[in-house]
């Protein structure tokens, strides 16, 4: 078990990894997240960007958006977020407006990461601040990462 973190986390964090895996065979961007209340898993989103052709269904949206409809409202102040990936921008702020009050993410995002890769919004003055605890199973997201991006090129390169 990863240092600081429960078996619990661990747990939806494998969850949160079985739905990275069902977007990467869906062609999507391996991504996946979950949204847990009160220690139950409530509501679950993976990447469908492509398959969708919405920018907007981003894996933590998506559950984002589920878990407002199983609590029926918008504040999450009792949730924690599990995601495979460092939450982007338009992500961020989803989970500042949504109140959550717990992020737990695998690996970095060098490239869009906004909870310290590239920016942190949450340290920014916003009226919510959720705290932030990365690394759980980063080895695991970033290598399901790596093998999809690498499949994505090697399909690239036969077409040319």
């Amino acid at each position: 078990m990863n240092p600081g973190f429960t078996r619990a986390d661990e747990s939806f964090m494998h969850r949160a990894l079985e739905l990275a895996e069902k977007a990467a065979s869906l062609g999507e961007v391996p991504v996946g997240a979950v949204v847990v209340w009160k220690g139950i898993n409530i509501a679950e989103g993976y990447n469908r960007r492509e398959t969708g052709k919405n920018a907007l269904c981003h894996a933590e949206l998506l559950a984002i958006d589920e878990a407002c409809r199983v609590l029926g409202g918008w504040r999450l102040w009792q949730c924690t977020l599990y995601v495979t990936l460092e939450p982007c921008p338009m992500c961020a702020g989803a989970i500042v407006n949504a109140r959550i009050p717990r992020v737990v993410f695998g690996a970095p995002d060098p490239k869009a990461g906004s909870c310290g890769s590239v920016v942190d919004l949450f340290s920014l003055g916003y009226n919510h601040r959720p705290a932030v605890e990365s690394g759980l199973l980063a080895g695991e997201s970033a290598a399901l990462l790596k093998a999809f991006f690498k499949s994505l090129r090697e399909k690239r390169s036969k077409k040319t």
